[in-house]
């Protein structure tokens, strides 16, 4: 996979945090960077996904009301 460079700022206190924690880890900082960057991404894509889920579910109708599980469940 190609790479591009990409700069951004931090505040002193996240760039000290990541020097500190790669040093601990013996990873360099562009590696943390870019693994948290990458894991961001995955978990945004995916919680956006199931909110686009759920709409279509609710436009279809296809969901259970707050009323029948409480039914099921035996709650009032």
């Amino acid at each position: 996979m190609a790479s591009e460079q990409f700069s951004l700022r931090l505040s002193k206190d996240t760039k000290c945090r990541l020097e500190e924690l790669a040093k601990a880890t013996g990873r360099t900082k562009a590696y943390l960077a870019i693994d948290a960057i990458e894991k961001y991404l995955d978990m945004e894509a995916w919680q956006i996904s199931a909110i686009q889920q759920g709409i279509k579910d609710i436009d279809e109708n296809n969901y259970v009301s707050i009323d029948d599980v409480k039914k099921d469940w035996g709650i009032e």
